[in-house]
């Protein structure tokens, strides 16, 4: 993501919507997992300009990673009581065997090879540990606003759940979420699609509404947050059947994970980022 896409993320982050729910239910989900402590590393890949880490840091040791060194940058200022660094995950080292919870929130879309990403998380991190993965969903939402943000794919949920197949993970939670607006965010994205347009700047759709429609909005979204952890304590996998965007609650169990790379035979990605560069 270029830095005038960052500095828009940042613009927006704490007051937008769609991020201050996605925030609340992962941080519910989180601390259903594991209790709020300062000694539980939580450890955000992917992180951004840093508003997850941000939300997190309050209440657990937390390290946002990031490639890009302008998003590293943002979120230094933005968020000091948390830890940022600038790599991969293999940027933590030895750290990486104390951590509890890792975050990939929106991340696996903008990786050419996801299963490799993955994997390579995977065989860091140590039995008993967590990951909570979110991803877009629905190939007929795809838009301008994939375009502009660098996405390879939207996902359904077979070809998410095919990143850890094989693997050893018990999967607690994958399911659709962000379903009660899917019919509005459904008919804005076919109305910019007929009009070659996006609904947001940057060629996005970040664009934090006026105050009480952009409240509503964080209310019904938000509102799911009880959906997905009473799933979760329930052990149901479906919270809900659709949604505009996919989330996955997994476990690491004990046994070797060897790095891989995307199997033969996927639907190919819908966008290459690098090659429209």
């Amino acid at each position: 993501m270029n830095v005038e896409k960052l500095r828009l993320c940042a613009s927006v982050e704490e007051r937008h919507w769609w991020f201050a729910a996605r925030r609340r239910i992962v941080r519910d989900l989180v601390s259903a997992l594991v209790p709020p402590s300062k000694s539980s590393l939580v450890v955000d890949v992917g992180c951004g300009t840093g508003g997850n880490s941000g939300e997190l840091s309050g209440d657990y040791r937390c390290i946002g990673i990031d490639a890009s060194p302008d998003a590293v940058t943002l979120a230094r200022e933005r968020f000091p009581r948390a830890t940022f660094l600038c790599g991969t995950f293999d940027s933590l080292g030895t750290l990486a065997a104390e951590t509890r919870v890792v975050l990939l929130m929106d991340v696996l879309e903008h990786v050419q090879d996801d299963f490799e990403f993955f994997s390579k998380i995977a065989a860091a991190i140590p039995p008993g540990a967590h990951i909570v993965i979110t991803v877009p969903a629905g190939v007929d939402l795809w838009g301008q606003h994939d375009l502009a943000s660098s996405h390879y794919r939207r996902y359904d949920v077979q070809r998410l759940e095919r990143v850890w197949s094989g693997l050893p993970f018990t999967s607690l939670l994958s399911s659709p979420f962000n379903s009660r607006l899917y019919p509005l965010v459904k008919l804005a994205r076919s109305v910019n699609a007929r009009l070659g347009r996006s609904s947001g700047e940057a060629g996005t759709d970040l664009h934090v509404p006026v105050g009480f429609v952009n409240n509503a909005l964080l209310k019904v979204f938000g509102g799911e947050s009880s959906v997905l952890r009473q799933a979760l304590v329930e052990k149901r996998a479906r919270a809900f059947e659709f949604g505009v965007s996919l989330i996955a609650v997994l476990r690491r169990e004990a046994g070797e994970i060897a790095v891989r790379t995307k199997p033969a035979g996927l639907a190919p990605d819908l966008h290459d980022p690098l090659a429209a560069r």
